[in-house]
């Protein structure tokens, strides 16, 4: 999934300051474009950063003509390290302190949201927090609620990372703040104070179109998530059930995601 065999596509990192440190950002456009569409912005999720997204940006960024953005939150990838435990409300800060520190040093105003898994979350809260600034929003994979198939698949995963080899291809990642990393998920979503945790509040204020993307297999989520997001949100929802994914459609099929999405935008004002 190339984008650059079909047009050029110019990659540019920065820092953006956050009131806690500095967030690495990554930014994909197209060679020449006015730029002045609204750009789509990725939120990523729980072990995840810029780098992990692989291809899907640049892809995401040749295919709609939109810029697309990327950061790695605090305490994450080539962000500064993010110092003690996440509050049972750290979803919904990201639309409080970093989306607005994204607009103001990145240079725009309306955007699309676009988050995986607990970036899903995270783009919910953009989208219902800034009404007349987003356009749309895409969820991929997210959790609307702490089901217990979510807190399964992250035990097992805990579990999992007891091998020093996957730990270490965690760490490639997120350098020296791994340990924080991987605890700021399992810890977090684990804990008793986190069981009520949900997106009720948040999705009735989505006010713009709306494209919940899920796998068929998802380990850490049954379709009752896209089908809740789409269903409460105000603005028009749609469901799209990924036939034979899990986890993180936009890796293991990411033409067919490239595609949703891009049909969806399209429609979409610039």
């Amino acid at each position: 999934m190339s984008a650059t065999e079909h047009a050029p596509v110019q990659v540019t990192d920065r820092f953006v300051h956050h009131p806690q440190g500095r967030l690495f950002v990554r930014s994909w456009h197209l060679d020449g474009s006015a730029g002045d569409a609204a750009p789509i912005v990725l939120f990523h999720d729980s072990l995840g950063c810029v780098a992990l997204w692989r291809g899907f940006p640049a892809a995401l960024a040749a295919a709609t003509g939109r810029r697309v953005i990327a950061y790695d939150r605090l305490g994450f990838g080539r962000s500064d390290p993010r110092r003690g435990s996440l509050a049972p409300g750290f979803v919904a800060e990201e639309a409080d302190i970093a989306l607005p520190a994204l607009q103001r040093e990145m240079g725009f105003g309306r955007f699309v949201a676009f988050g995986h898994s607990v970036g899903g979350g995270m783009a919910v809260h953009c989208a219902a927090r800034h009404p007349d600034a987003c356009l749309a929003l895409v969820t991929e994979s997210a959790q609307a609620f702490v089901e217990e198939r979510t807190l399964a698949g992250i035990r097992e995963a805990k579990s999992g990372f007891q091998d020093p080899a996957r730990f270490a291809r965690l760490a490639r990642h997120h350098g020296e703040k791994a340990r924080w990393v991987l605890d700021a998920w399992t810890e977090t979503w684990l804990a008793p104070a986190f069981r009520d945790w949900s997106l009720a509040d948040a999705l009735p204020q989505v006010a713009c179109p709306v494209l919940a993307l899920h796998g068929e297999h998802d380990e850490f989520g049954t379709p009752r998530h896209p089908d809740i997001i789409a269903r409460l949100a105000a603005g028009p929802g749609r469901v799209e059930i990924i036939g034979g994914a899990f986890h993180v459609p936009h890796r293991e099929q990411p033409a067919l995601i490239l595609r949703l999405a891009t049909d969806f935008l399209a429609a979409r004002p610039a």
